[in-house]
């Protein structure tokens, strides 16, 4: 089970029939009694919970205002950070299952501690703004679908969250269903609003192919789709979760085990990359001539009604519900997991989920929540390289992974990702200060 988990279920009940069914499909299809699908849905789970973190309001916010702003012109970025994200995650997930020790634990064996106690705090710190504005996000969906005021959709949005983490008291595979349900929910949410809104598919091709940046809101564009499309915690996440989830017993499981979860991670942060695209084109095919420039989500609901549709609105709405309150629960998974794998120190889970909601409590009723998403997503880019660098040193040590050291051709990718997003931040900086 994760270490994330362990608190939470430490006097919870047994194990849910779900999860056991479960754990013994997955030695089966390891053993080679299940083949195809069959074989390969025991292992769906972890790639899905992480994969929530690159569907969170956070990219809504970007997203729309890419979409309305530059129209198809930074689909490109979508596309490639989408991508990258499939890499790390995967380098992520093998760490888990190689070492059965999450980033954070390894980067406590295997950094000075300096080092350790600085990247906990910044890993810390960007945990707890995302899991804020994720949070504001599920509320806002709550407040304007339901016409109630924003402290009743925190409140609502608190408690929905409350709730799907109690799903983890009968083990890890009733967790995993809820989140699925809900990136379910949003990716058909935005099957249908590309349905009732289609784009200009030439003009969406060329965008995601071919590279451009017209000017410093583009840049910052960029880095703020960067930012909200690869998020820090859920690389610290994914290794927690699969650390523990069916440990291998031989090395014949192992290779089987690491197959299984670069599939996962394909199909997962795939859906994830088209939804993230699909936000863009959405929004650059109903706002880039009507309504350019919008930021805000509550006013994009407001201009997709009279565009298309109180359908079309609603629908939004949803799946900006649904993404809230899964990443919610999942930001605040990952912030247990960075809190106990750098300092060893734990606190229940619902002690974090108190504090996290009262600064969102006191954000949500004085300050502008849909640009402290967007400057979350920013913020969160500045703090990508952390655990992207470690995790390509962890996964370049023979020390670490043995014969599953990553390869050459991996580490050079991941270095280059690492290189090309620090040299993103160093543009943004400059021209803020030019």
């Amino acid at each position: 089970m994760p270490p994330i988990l362990k608190l939470i279920q430490a006097n919870a009940a047994p194990m849910s029939g779900a999860t056991e069914r479960t754990e013994r499909a997955a030695r089966e299809a390891m053993n080679g009694r299940r083949t195809g699908l069959r074989a390969f849905l025991p292992f769906v789970g972890p790639a899905v919970i992480a994969s929530v973190g690159y569907m969170d309001p956070g990219n809504f916010a970007t997203n729309i205002q890419a979409g309305s702003t530059t129209g198809y012109e930074l689909l490109w970025v979508v596309a490639l950070a989408s991508l990258v994200a499939m890499l790390f995650q995967a380098m992520s997930a093998k760490l888990g299952i190689v070492t059965g020790r999450n980033l954070a634990e390894l980067c406590r064996d295997q950094f000075p501690r300096p080092v350790v106690l600085g990247m906990w705090g910044a890993s810390e710190a960007a945990a707890m703004a995302t899991d804020i504005a994720e949070f504001l996000g599920g509320a806002l969906g709550v407040s304007l679908l339901f016409h109630v005021s924003m402290f009743a959709g925190m409140v609502v949005t608190g408690l929905v969250t409350s709730a799907i983490l109690m799903l983890d008291r009968g083990g890890f595979r009733p967790l995993e269903i809820a989140i699925a349900l809900l990136v379910a929910t949003i990716g058909l949410s935005y099957v249908c609003e590309l349905a009732v809104a289609p784009p200009d598919w030439h003009a969406a091709l060329v965008g995601t192919v071919v590279p451009r940046l017209h000017g410093a809101s583009s840049v910052t564009l960029a880095v703020g789709i960067i930012g909200a499309t690869i998020m820090p915690h859920t690389l610290y996440l994914h290794s927690g979760l699969t650390q523990h989830r069916t440990p291998a017993r031989n090395e014949t499981e192992r290779r089987r085990l690491l197959s299984f979860s670069n599939r996962e991670v394909l199909v997962a942060l795939g859906i994830a990359g088209f939804v993230n695209l699909a936000m863009v084109m959405m929004a650059a095919s109903a706002f880039s001539k009507s309504a350019p420039g919008i930021s805000d989500i509550g006013v994009a609901y407001h201009a997709l009604v009279p565009l298309l549709g109180v359908g079309a609105a609603t629908v939004f709405l949803v799946s900006l519900m649904a993404s809230g309150m899964s990443s919610s629960a999942v930001g605040t998974m990952a912030g247990q997991v960075i809190m106990q794998g750098f300092v060893d120190f734990r606190i229940p889970v619902w002690t974090r989920r108190i504090v996290t909601m009262v600064p969102a409590f006191v954000i949500g009723l004085n300050c502008d929540t849909v640009n402290a998403m967007v400057i979350s997503q920013v913020v969160l880019s500045f703090l990508l390289p952390l655990p992207l660098v470690a995790l390509v040193v962890l996964s370049s040590r023979r020390a670490v992974m043995g014969r599953y050291v990553a390869g050459k051709a991996t580490i050079c990718m991941a270095a280059l990702a690492t290189a090309a997003i620090v040299a993103l931040n160093v543009v943004l900086v400059w021209q803020a200060l030019a």
